[in-house]
């Protein structure tokens, strides 16, 4: 009896002993231990279960971040961990690569992380993706910049265009416009492919030719520099102006007959027969050259010269016959020693 007392309290210490060996233990293990803001476990500590008293496991940098400084290496020591001392900073992707007709804004900086912007020079368009983004590899995303091509040249109503109709114009080429026979161009006669895309100044049009246009441009071109009177009111005396007006006589002056045959004619009759005569008269010249005399101001000092001679020419009529007159009373002989002065004067002319 007292046997069998033993051999149970042995087997009940013994699974105590076992059961607090266990708990010892399990209580000095650490946690499995967890990375920083830029570091990780390695793979091999991430395949490992439990972390008893003693273990050594190592960090390493995340993706994106590059070693600077310390061994990466923490040790379980009484339930925790120690210490990490690994340093890892971001990885600098630096300029991207120089590409033809492009450049970046890499106001952004060049950092892990970092998004930067694809410009392409004046004339050129990118083609593909217009961003780039710093990874753990590099530069992401792959971009061209072409050449820009506008569309198809506007048609001109009643003209054409220098486009061959092949390719689209592309930045820079310039298209010239002719108009058709007959039409006028109005506007820029060519027009630029622009760096939009678009063309620039605005296409020309074509005009037709007006008979009014036509008929300015004939005025312009064969203007006279001399003003030429169209008047159809009858023509006025001219007026005598150095040596330009030429009087011819159309009818003969009156020439009483004397005895002997002999005209007796004075300097009044002949200026009162040329006076009274038609005439035949050039231009009026005035002293200033290209200046035309204006024959409507002549016409009101017409009727004054006309009255004037036909008294004179009255005058001398009467004094005509009245020396006729006394000639008849004296008879049909005359010795001619009553002839005044004046009168023989008028006879020898």
């Amino acid at each position: 009896m007292d046997v069998f007392l033993d051999t149970c309290g042995g087997r009940r210490a013994a699974v105590l002993l076992m059961l607090y060996s266990v708990v010892v233990k399990a209580a000095a293990d650490c946690a499995k231990p967890l990375g920083g803001e830029n570091t990780v476990l390695t793979n091999a500590a991430l395949l490992m279960n439990t972390f008893p008293e003693g273990v050594e496991v190592t960090l390493e940098c995340a993706k994106g971040f590059v070693f600077e400084s310390g061994s990466g290496k923490i040790t379980c020591n009484d339930n925790n961990w120690t210490e990490p001392d690994l340093i890892c900073k971001k990885k600098d992707c630096g300029p991207p690569k120089p590409q033809p007709n492009m450049s970046f804004n890499t106001s952004a900086g060049t950092l892990f992380g970092a998004v930067i912007a694809v410009v392409c020079h004046k004339g050129f368009e990118v083609s593909g993706s217009g961003y780039k983004q710093c990874y753990a590899k590099g530069w992401s995303g792959r971009a061209v910049c072409e050449l820009v091509t506008c569309g198809e040249p506007a048609k001109v109503t009643n003209g054409t265009s220098s486009w061959d109709y092949q390719d689209y114009p592309k930045y820079g080429e310039i298209i010239h416009y002719v108009c058709n026979k007959g039409f006028t161009l109005v506007g820029n006669n060519s027009v630029m492919c622009s760096e939009t895309g678009g063309y620039d100044p605005q296409p020309p049009t074509c005009q037709g030719v007006t008979t009014e246009s036509i008929t300015i441009t004939n005025m312009a071109t064969t203007a006279s520099p001399a003003k030429v009177s169209t008047s159809t009111d009858p023509p006025a005396t001219p007026r005598t102006h150095r040596d330009k007006t030429v009087s011819t006589s159309a009818t003969p002056a009156v020439s009483p007959s004397v005895r002997g045959g002999r005209d007796i004619s004075t300097a009044e009759d002949e200026a009162t027969t040329t006076s009274g005569t038609s005439t035949t008269s050039t231009p009026l010249y005035t002293d200033k050259p290209g200046e035309t005399v204006d024959t409507n101001k002549e016409i009101g000092y017409f009727p004054v010269i006309i009255s004037v001679v036909c008294v004179f020419l009255a005058v001398c009529i009467i004094a005509l016959f009245l020396h006729k007159y006394l000639l008849k009373r004296k008879g049909s002989y005359d010795t001619r020693e009553d002839l005044k002065p004046e009168l023989l004067l008028f006879q020898n002319l």
